[in-house]
């Protein structure tokens, strides 16, 4: 059980949060508040803070693509959660894809390696 007072939400109430599949693959960022990281705690399925819409939400509610939350760490300045998930339905990503950061890379694939002799 994550102690809240451990945690520091910032200037709006809140912490990022990382998700990550069971298998490592990281699936998406979105932010809690205490009250959407209690229902999370409570429901074993993630619940955000919409910065958009100014509310809460609860992850695959709608789509079918909900996270059984597997386990939560905070990091060492206690700014920021990793969610461990089991990713349910087809993906995390409102787009449609399994992650968030699927084929969205930013540095180009090299397409050979260099090789150094010694």
């Amino acid at each position: 059980m994550i102690d809240i007072e451990k945690l520091t939400f910032d200037e709006k109430g809140l912490l990022p949060a990382i998700v990550q599949e069971e298998n490592g693959q990281v699936l998406m960022l979105a932010y809690m508040n205490k009250e959407s990281l209690a229902k999370t705690i409570e429901t074993k399925t993630t619940w955000f803070w919409s910065r958009s819409r100014q509310e809460l939400w609860n992850k695959g509610a709608t789509s079918g693509n909900m996270q059984q939350v597997k386990d939560i760490y905070y990091d060492c300045d206690g700014d920021t959660l990793l969610v461990i998930v089991h990713q349910q339905g087809s993906g995390a990503c409102h787009t449609g894809t399994y992650s968030c950061f699927s084929g969205r890379n930013l540095l180009p694939k090299d397409k050979e390696l260099a090789v150094v002799e010694q």
